[in-house]
């Protein structure tokens, strides 16, 4: 697989009213962010809703993306699980309906030790023969990977990378100054992002990218270059937006956002329940300031 570099996607699963999933409104997203330069687009993570949609919908999420991106830009499938077995099935079906790679978050909810961890991500390695992106967020997971483990994960076939998502900048610098050769370091925290790129990791995995897709693809760019003033200068501009997506529960103001924008509905499913009107005037004045409306 060719590196992927810059902004990656988190992206949004659009539903109907109903809390169908809207499969047009996602080929439409698509080809808005191809559009507007996103370096890959990364589907059915926890910001496509993957705890509450469907396995079957979960596989034709990917299998749609995958087919309508027609190799114009790289879908990572979003295929972790807490169940090894789970993790593996999804997968194997990312592999066999053409996604460019996996993103396989640390199992969540069972407290695995870190030796759980490697030997979780190594029943998935020795299973499936795509490139799979570690995922450690443990704000969600509540299961830490060390850092120490993800560079022990790094010689496993078909890692290249993790996304780091805990926000903690020395533990990224570490990551970044032991990293192995092939090994790369993806920021999974839009707020701090920036430093990570410029002390050289290798790109974002972005919610904020969901609203304003160029404007990170240009972070991003300039960040890898080592551009910091335009880097900076792009960073401060998103900042809002950057806290208020996660001003009331993840994928709430993000959907409210792209509704607002006219690119696809606010439709969530619970427990997720919609922005409220604060978070709304709080996404409205970061949408303002970001320069969307």
């Amino acid at each position: 697989m060719k590196p992927i570099l810059g902004s990656i996607v988190a992206l949004v699963t659009p539903m109907q009213d109903d809390g169908s999933v809207d499969y047009d409104a996602l080929r439409r997203l698509i080809d808005w962010h191809i559009a507007e330069g996103t370096d890959c687009i990364g589907v059915v993570g926890t910001t496509g809703e993957s705890p509450t949609v469907t396995v079957d919908e979960h596989c034709e999420i990917i299998r749609v993306a995958v087919e309508h991106a027609a190799r114009r830009v790289p879908i990572m499938a979003g295929t972790g699980a807490n169940s090894t077995a789970e993790a593996i099935n999804l997968s194997r079906y990312a592999k066999s309906v053409g996604a460019d790679c996996t993103l396989s978050v640390v199992p969540y909810y069972n407290k695995p030790s870190q030796e759980g961890i490697y030997q979780h991500y190594k029943a998935i390695a020795e299973a499936v023969d795509i490139p799979m992106m570690l995922y450690n967020v443990p704000g969600r997971t509540v299961a830490d990977m060390s850092p120490e483990t993800a560079l022990r994960c790094a010689s496993l076939p078909g890692v290249f990378g993790v996304k780091e998502a805990s926000g903690n900048i020395e533990r990224a610098a570490y990551l970044v100054k032991n990293a192995p050769r092939g090994f790369h370091i993806y920021s999974g925290d839009d707020g701090t992002a920036i430093a990570l790129m410029l002390l050289g990791g290798h790109g974002n995995v972005s919610v904020t990218a969901n609203v304003a897709p160029r404007a990170m693809h240009q972070l991003c760019k300039a960040a890898l270059a080592g551009d910091v003033k335009e880097a900076t200068r792009i960073h401060f501009q998103l900042l809002s937006l950057h806290k208020q997506l996660f001003c009331e529960p993840s994928p709430a103001p993000t959907k409210w956002a792209l509704e607002r924008l006219g690119r696809c509905k606010a439709a969530l499913r619970l427990p997720i329940t919609p922005l409220t009107a604060a978070g709304q005037a709080s996404v409205e004045q970061a949408l303002r300031e970001g320069g969307l409306l």
